[in-house]
């Protein structure tokens, strides 16, 4: 039995930054137990659908999360929670919603209003403008009289307790993002990092620099389906789940203070509750886990490949065909290692189907591209002469499969 499927542990908090909120390290992210990912009007969502979404939040409540993380483009995840959340004692919850990035503020401030109403509360404590994840969207929303301004007046009103923003952007976005000081700049931001992406450790670097309250964003799904765990990553995790084990890699880190858990029904606290008892030995914990996957890497790619195989690449934006080679590549490199292909075949196939959220294309058509336009964009990589081939074969072991976003926000 692997370490860390017992009863759960007592819940752990941590100071959110400047916000000074006593933060669950756990938080319940609302993303997977509502109806459906179209707004609908409450009287159409099904009756055990409702008693699951209220046991859940019971249950989170009951464990000491009290984080209840939600966003206007979850579909009817507001109007649901609008109905349990004012049976709560209000100053017990910690809740956040997430509104998108608008050309006009006027329609960011209007659809907040309607989450605000969905929500069935006078406030919310946490308010982010949901993903800054390119430079036009920074700009809509940092620019002189943008959404970050709007959001600060909302702030003024009561309505919102404390700003950020939620990002899949690049890390040189991100850092721009977290450097801007207009208007207050950004109390917290919720981005992307976990054991087989840690592309983004400057931004939780700086953030904790900035004193912000950092937030990991779907720990479990993004950073490797973990609730589907592949047999290698089994094997190369025990003695513990590969969740309690990525779940103590990333709360290991003290800048870093909350990870999004994803809960569909109450039982789904259960594995990620029970490493909190682990959690003051955590780095001697993992430490051989580590290694082992470290190693694992090595084996598969090569030490070199494992530690510099963005190192010289293009962006998306200036790459042939746009292709996101950066982004083919790391997937690669976890399908070999750890046999993740089910999450390579999940991310791989986003590319060109997944908007700003996942930005650039897949190497579908990688052999309309001539070898001199392809050689002058790779020039710099020390891999120059061995990237086509991985592009082809990434392609081949991971293209191919209909994928659907589960919305317009993640």
């Amino acid at each position: 039995m692997l370490a860390g499927m017992g009863y759960p542990g007592s819940m752990i908090y941590r100071t959110f930054g400047r916000t000074g909120l006593q933060m669950p390290v756990f938080s319940c992210g609302g993303m997977r137990y509502q109806q459906s990912w179209s707004d609908m009007p409450l009287a159409e969502v099904e009756a055990e659908n409702q008693r699951n979404l209220e046991a859940t939040i019971r249950r989170s409540v009951e464990l000491g999360i009290n984080h209840i993380e939600t966003a206007r483009g979850y579909g009817s995840s507001e109007r649901q929670l609008g109905v349990v959340l004012p049976t709560f004692e209000r100053d017990k919850l910690i809740v956040q919603t997430k509104i998108a990035p608008a050309a006009d503020p006027a329609v960011f401030e209007q659809q907040f209003a309607e989450s605000l109403e969905r929500l069935n509360l006078e406030h919310v404590d946490l308010l982010a403008i949901h993903g800054i994840n390119n430079h036009e969207l920074l700009w809509q929303s940092t620019r002189p009289g943008g959404c970050l301004a709007s959001a600060r007046r909302l702030q003024a009103e009561g309505k919102a307790r404390h700003i950020g923003f939620s990002t899949h952007a690049s890390t040189d976005t991100i850092l721009a993002a977290l450097q801007h000081e207009g208007d207050g700049g950004f109390d917290y931001v919720n981005l992307h990092w976990y054991y087989i992406n840690q592309s983004n450790w400057p931004a939780i670097e700086l953030a904790h620099q900035l004193d912000m309250g950092v937030f990991i964003i779907s720990p479990n799904d993004k950073g490797g389906m973990l609730y589907r765990p592949s047999d290698k990553l089994v094997e190369l995790c025990r003695p513990l789940h590969p969740i309690v084990f990525n779940s103590l890699f990333c709360l290991s880190h003290p800048e870093v203070h909350t990870l999004s858990l994803g809960a569909s029904k109450p039982s789904d606290f259960d594995l990620q509750m029970s490493s909190l008892e682990l959690l003051d030995h955590a780095a001697g914990t993992i430490a051989p886990i580590v290694s082992r996957l470290d190693q694992a890497m090595v084996d598969a790619v090569g030490a070199e490949v494992a530690t510099r195989f963005v190192e010289g690449l293009p962006d998306w934006e200036a790459s042939p065909g746009y292709m996101n080679m950066q982004t083919m590549l790391w997937l690669r490199n976890v399908a070999l290692a750890y046999d993740l292909t089910e999450y390579g075949k999940m991310r791989y196939n986003l590319l060109g189907n997944g908007g700003h959220w996942f930005e650039g294309l897949s190497a579908a058509h990688l052999d309309a591209i001539s070898d001199e336009k392809f050689n002058q964009a790779v020039k710099d990589s020390p891999f120059a002469k061995e990237v086509r081939g991985w592009l082809a074969e990434t392609h081949a072991m991971l293209g191919g499969a209909e994928i659907k976003r589960l919305s317009q926000g993640e």
